[in-house]
């Protein structure tokens, strides 16, 4: 399905390019196929295709974190912004904007307070004998103060220029980004989706609960803390690249439970595919739909609320 999409979106936009010109320049790369012209190789090649990887890893990284989240706390609307990272990430990328900083800098921010979100939910919900409940009341706490935050930098802004750049990657795009920006984002996601790939048969034991996971003979707690790790820096580095994405984490992991059931031996490669192919498809709707983009966070609301209402109303609630 992603190569399919892939392969789809590479074709639609501005410039419609069918799919015999774009396999002949993608072989003759290897030697094998003959160049088009030079304006639809930087059209291919220097615009869509970065962007179309950065939606397809995008995808993965927020529907692998929802996935992980949902299974670790055993909540199904868990979301990758449980414990205040997607608010941390979207706070040091508001303040990068207000500070005059590349997109280089703004995604570095943007990294870099996500980190400290997570870090502070962590301290703070560290508490003997409360599991995973602190933690959870922890990331609301931390990422409502992050959301407090943002609104105090949209407050300061300069009307006129910093406002409008900070409203618009609060609502998250795929716009103007390029091979320099994978470069910093894409080696946490492609690394976190190995290790939980790998991981996959042990996140099964996540929902039990200590007891049970002892008798599996697992650390349970080591395991849980590997997750929450994996799983934030995916996150932060989704939101680096691209702003706030919402739904996208929550509605894929139930697409593939509602499909194969609860082993995260399926999960895992179901959540890859579907969520890679799900966001490619919305970046291509939203750059194509209208004469000037829509930002992706609207349509995946659009998308997901009524299909989540669907899902909510056909099985009657969930259990994992």
């Amino acid at each position: 399905m992603p190569v399919a999409a892939l392969l789809f979106s590479l074709c639609l936009g501005r410039m419609v390019i069918p799919v015999p010109v774009i396999v002949s320049s993608a072989l003759s790369r290897f030697g094998l196929g003959e160049m088009a012209s030079a304006q639809i190789e930087k059209v291919l090649w220097n615009i869509r295709f970065p962007r179309i990887v950065l939606a397809m890893l995008a995808g993965t990284g927020l529907s692998l974190a929802g996935l992980s989240f949902q299974s670790l706390f055993a909540n199904p609307l868990a979301t990758p912004d449980t414990l205040g990272v997607a608010s941390g990430s979207s706070f040091g990328a508001c303040l990068g904007i207000l500070m005059g900083f590349s997109l280089r800098g703004i995604q570095i921010m943007a990294l870099l307070f996500g980190l400290v979100a997570v870090s502070l939910t962590w301290i703070c919900g560290k508490q003997k004998g409360r599991g995973t409940t602190a933690i959870v009341l922890s990331g609301i706490i931390i990422g409502s103060l992050f959301n407090a935050l943002v609104s105090l930098v949209k407050y300061v802004a300069d009307t006129e220029t910093q406002l409008p750049s900070i409203t618009y990657w609060l609502m998250g795009s795929m716009s103007g980004k390029g091979y320099s920006t994978l470069a910093l984002g894409s080696p946490m996601i492609i690394l976190g989706g190995v290790l939980l790939f790998l991981l996959r048969w042990r996140l099964n034991i996540l929902p039990l609960s200590d007891d049970e996971a002892k008798a599996s003979g697992t650390d349970i707690r080591q395991l849980r803390i590997a997750v929450v790790v994996i799983a934030t820096a995916m996150t932060a580095s989704c939101v680096s690249m691209c702003g706030q994405i919402g739904w996208v984490g929550l509605i894929v992991p139930h697409i593939c439970r509602m499909a194969l059931g609860n082993s995260h031996e399926r999960l895992v490669p179901s959540s890859i595919s579907i969520g890679a192919t799900f966001l490619v498809i919305v970046d291509t709707l939203s750059r194509t739909m209208a004469t000037s983009e829509i930002p992706i966070s609207v349509l995946t609301a659009i998308v997901g609320a009524p299909f989540f209402i669907y899902l909510m109303r056909k099985n009657g609630g969930w259990t994992l």
